[in-house]
C-alpha cells in the first residue's frame, strides 16, 4: 500500500477526495499485551478478569504505526475495525456543506476510535495522525462475538460510548454558550485532565495541533487564538513557548472557565 499524503495537501471540496491508504506498519512484536499495557484502565480491558483480558488480547489482530499526516480512515469508509490508541495524537474532521474542513475532535492515547460507524456501517469523518501514532486494531466482528461471551466487555464499550456522547455534548456547549476566552480556558483544563489520567504532567504539555486546527475546533480565528494565548500569558495564567504550554494558575483558569461575561 502507498503512503497517504499529508493532510495539509487537502483542498476544501464537498467531500474528501479518494486518497491512497497509508502503509500501516505492523509493530505487534514490539508491543506489550493488553494485560501489560499501561493504558488498560482507560481502555477496553478496564474491569475485566485476567482470563477475559487474555481473550480480548487474542481478539486484537495487530498493532500498527501511522506516521504523522497519514490517514487512518476516510469519511465513507466501511467499518471493519475499531482502534485503541496506544501512543500518539489524532484529529477527526468532516467536510461541511459549503466545502470547509471542520475539526470535530482530537483523540489521544487510551481512547477507542471508530465507533462513529457502528450505527450505519460507514465512517462519517476522516481521521489523520497529528504525530507518529501507534494503534491496536480490533476487528469489529470479532469484538462483537467476544462481547456475547464476555458481558463485562460490552458494559465497558457502552461506558466508553457514553463518555463520548457526554464529550460531544460538552463540545456543543463549548461552541454554543461560551465566549472565546472561556472556550480556550476550558480546552486547556480538559486537556490537562486527560494528561493527568494518563500519568503525565497536568500542568505542562505540548499542543499537538496547530493553532489553526485549535481555532477551527473551538470556532475561533487563528488570530483570536494567538491573541488569547498571549493575553493569558500576560496575565500570568499560562506560559507558552512554541507548542509547549505550562499552566501557571489552574485555579484562575477554572474561574475564567466558569465566568459568564468576558471580554473576548
Amino acid at each position: 500500500m502507498q503512503t497517504a499524503i499529508a493532510i495539509s495537501a487537502f483542498k476544501a471540496t464537498n467531500r474528501v477526495p479518494a486518497q491512497p491508504r497509508p502503509h500501516l506498519r505492523d509493530v505487534s512484536r514490539d508491543a506489550p499485551g493488553c494485560d501489560r499495557c499501561s493504558l488498560r484502565t482507560l481502555c477496553l480491558p478496564a474491569g475485566l478478569t485476567d482470563e477475559e483480558v487474555k481473550q480480548l488480547h487474542d481478539c486484537v489482530s495487530d498493532r500498527r504505526r501511522v506516521k504523522r499526516g497519514e490517514i487512518l480512515w476516510q469519511s465513507g469508509d466501511p467499518l471493519d475495525t475499531l482502534f485503541a490508541i496506544r501512543v500518539g495524537f489524532l484529529k477527526s474532521f468532516v467536510i461541511t456543506r459549503d466545502g470547509q474542513i471542520q475539526v470535530i475532535r482530537f483523540q489521544m492515547s487510551g481512547e477507542i476510535i471508530g465507533m462513529d460507524a457502528i450505527a450505519t456501517g460507514r465512517h462519517n469523518s476522516t481521521v489523520v495522525a497529528l504525530e507518529d501514532t501507534e494503534v491496536c486494531a480490533i476487528p469489529f466482528r470479532d469484538l462483537d462475538r467476544l462481547m456475547e461471551r464476555v458481558p463485562g466487555l460490552r458494559r465497558q464499550l457502552f461506558r466508553i460510548m457514553s463518555e463520548e456522547i457526554v464529550s460531544k455534548q460538552e463540545s456543543m456547549a463549548l461552541l454554543g454558550t461560551m465566549r472565546a476566552e472561556q472556550r480556550l480556558a476550558t480546552f486547556l483544563l480538559r486537556l490537562s485532565s486527560l494528561y493527568k489520567q494518563r500519568g503525565y504532567s497536568a500542568t505542562e504539555f505540548v499542543l499537538r495541533m496547530t493553532r489553526e486546527e485549535l481555532g477551527n475546533y473551538l470556532g475561533l480565528k487563528l488570530e483570536t487564538v494567538s491573541r488569547l494565548l498571549s493575553k493569558l500569558q500576560k496575565e500570568g495564567l499560562i506560559r507558552v513557548e512554541s507548542k509547549s504550554v505550562k499552566l501557571l494558575d489552574v485555579a484562575a483558569l477554572g474561574l475564567l472557565e466558569g465566568r459568564e461575561t468576558l471580554d473576548a
